[in-house]
């Protein structure tokens, strides 16, 4: 099989990637949604410490004040739990994706290497 030439792939490689399934797009897409999701977290993270600021500016008791503090480090520990959660989630997309590529890659090598070894006569005293 003759390898292509780079002026072919870059004219309609990357139509022929989106038509065909021989190269994943996955990949990239999940980087994506991994910074969008990050950004909804980090909204998250804005929204409670917004709300604990609005509770201990509301409230005219002590003990709705004081109970800001706490309820601003619970809310962003929690942010936090959900960000790494949500970065162990996307890059078990990624593994598995990789692990496709990586497959592919070896599919092409041995294929590359079944057909350089041709068989010939069997030998004698192996």
């Amino acid at each position: 099989m003759a390898p292509r030439s780079r002026t072919k792939k870059a004219a309609g490689g990357i139509l022929w990637d989106l038509l065909t399934f021989d190269r994943l797009m996955t990949g990239p897409v999940v980087h994506l949604i991994y910074w969008a999701g990050l950004g909804v977290i980090l909204l998250g993270a804005f929204g409670a410490i917004g709300a604990a600021v609005g509770v201990a500016l509301n409230d005219d008791n002590l003990i709705g004040k004081l109970l800001a503090l706490p309820v601003t480090v619970a809310g962003l520990l929690v942010c936090v739990a959900l960000a790494l959660l949500w970065r162990s989630f996307c890059e078990l997309y990624v593994a598995v994706f990789r692990i496709a590529d990586d497959l592919r890659a070896l599919r092409q090598a041995s294929d590359a290497d079944h057909v350089l070894k041709r068989p010939g006569p069997p030998q004698d005293g192996l």
